[in-house]
């Protein structure tokens, strides 16, 4: 079966929003595409929750949406985090995306709120009417507060645009269900359930992990596509330690944030409510970092 959403599949990397002074850091955004695109990275998430898009305000938003179009100049595709749990929100941030070049939409369920499964299939509907643009469902509910269930996601699976799922409920079950029942696309939400989701037919993942070792995401993600089983479960042992330490030190992205600027790669600078890590967890960072033979850079 060719699957709807099947070009975005993949590595896509969900970026992080550099800041510096408390503002946007347009020098470590162009570093970190221009890391990415060299390394074969197929398609860039700005603005999601790796991108804190809860603090950022609406122009910052738009701001570094714009920036990243920009600066991919097409040479990698961009998924854009447009979602809220406003269904006006959405459709405005949605359409400003695509006007912009957006290849697609990044869409949260909507969080706190907690809508019924029919709340959330209007939601989707309604931005799937508002916008041209393929959209990605992201389903995770430990931050959303409400899953949406296999039945639903297969009503959405029946608008033209809505192509493709990002799985992050860690229920493989859930995800077997989805793939069984529609033609979306499935996108793992968890770094280090990529191997067995593409064992159940998933097509690739939205990584966290990527933002530090694309090359190595790729090469679990292409393996796999190309039948190297075995090559792609040795890089799933290798990169696991990695992603489980990245994921479970602190909620994402403050160790990630650590972990680039242990790599001189961002200055490691959050906002509030996100706080930096403390000098234990730092400390078990740096030994995740050297075990996995990255080496942190001298300030």
């Amino acid at each position: 079966m060719t699957r709807k959403g099947s070009s975005f599949a993949g590595l896509s990397v969900a970026i992080v929003t550099p800041f510096r002074d408390g503002k946007l850091d347009k020098s470590a955004l162009r570093e970190q595409i221009e890391f990415q695109l060299e390394a074969g990275t197929d398609c860039l998430v700005p603005v999601g929750t790796t991108g804190e898009s809860p603090t950022l305000t609406h122009p910052e938003h738009e701001e570094v949406i714009s920036e990243v179009i920009q600066l991919t100049e097409g040479r990698a595709k961009v998924m854009a985090g447009t979602g809220s749990n406003s269904t006006a929100e959405a459709i405005s941030l949605t359409q400003w995306a695509a006007n912009e070049g957006a290849d697609a939409t990044l869409q949260v369920a909507p969080y706190y709120n907690k809508p019924t499964q029919e709340g959330l299939y209007q939601h989707y509907k309604a931005v799937s009417e508002a916008v041209d643009i393929p959209i990605c469902v992201y389903n995770i509910p430990g931050r959303t507060g409400r899953n949406i269930e296999p039945e639903t996601i297969a009503r959405m699976a029946e608008l033209d645009n809505i192509t493709m799922v990002k799985e992050a409920t860690g229920s493989m079950d859930q995800a077997s269900q989805v793939l069984s029942m529609t033609d979306l696309t499935v996108l793992s939400g968890d770094d280090s359930m990529t191997l067995p989701l593409l064992s159940i037919g998933g097509e690739g993942v939205v990584s966290v992990v990527g933002n530090i070792v694309p090359r190595d995401m790729i090469a679990l993600v292409r393996s796999f596509a190309a039948g190297n089983i075995e090559e792609a479960r040795e890089w799933h042992h290798k990169l696991f330690p990695l992603c489980r330490d990245l994921l479970s030190i602190a909620t994402n992205p403050i160790p990630l944030k650590a972990a680039m600027a242990e790599l001189g790669r961002d200055t490691g600078e959050l906002r509030l409510p996100m706080t930096p890590l403390n000098e234990t967890q730092l400390e078990f960072l740096r030994k995740t970092l050297a075990q996995y033979g990255l080496e942190a850079v001298a300030v």
